[in-house]
């Protein structure tokens, strides 16, 4: 079981006041999580990562366990405390501005 902390708005978006826990079959990847994701809640769908690419959205960020994830590609095997459900997958809004 993953836990997975989002925004305030995506939590909104999903009715979640809290963590989400998510059971993610197969190889326990960063693109497996957003897949199950997207599978568990479809009004994420486009939220996080674009429709057809599939690509991060701008001022969406992945940290885990202090590490920003954000730039590495999906296969990218998640740390071991996220996969053991001792840290949470976060999923961040980036803020930008002066």
């Amino acid at each position: 079981m993953i836990r997975l902390v989002l925004p305030y708005h995506l939590r909104k978006l999903v009715g979640c006041d809290g963590e989400l826990q998510l059971e993610v079959g197969g190889p326990l990847t960063l693109g497996a999580v957003l897949d199950a994701l997207e599978a568990r809640h479809p009004v994420l769908r486009g939220t996080v990562r674009d429709h057809g690419t599939l690509r991060r959205r701008p001022f969406i960020r992945f940290f885990a366990c202090k590490e920003d994830l954000s730039n590495e590609p999906v296969e990218t095997l998640l740390p071991e405390a996220v996969v053991n459900g001792i840290e949470p997958l976060l999923i961040v809004g980036a803020m930008a501005g002066g």
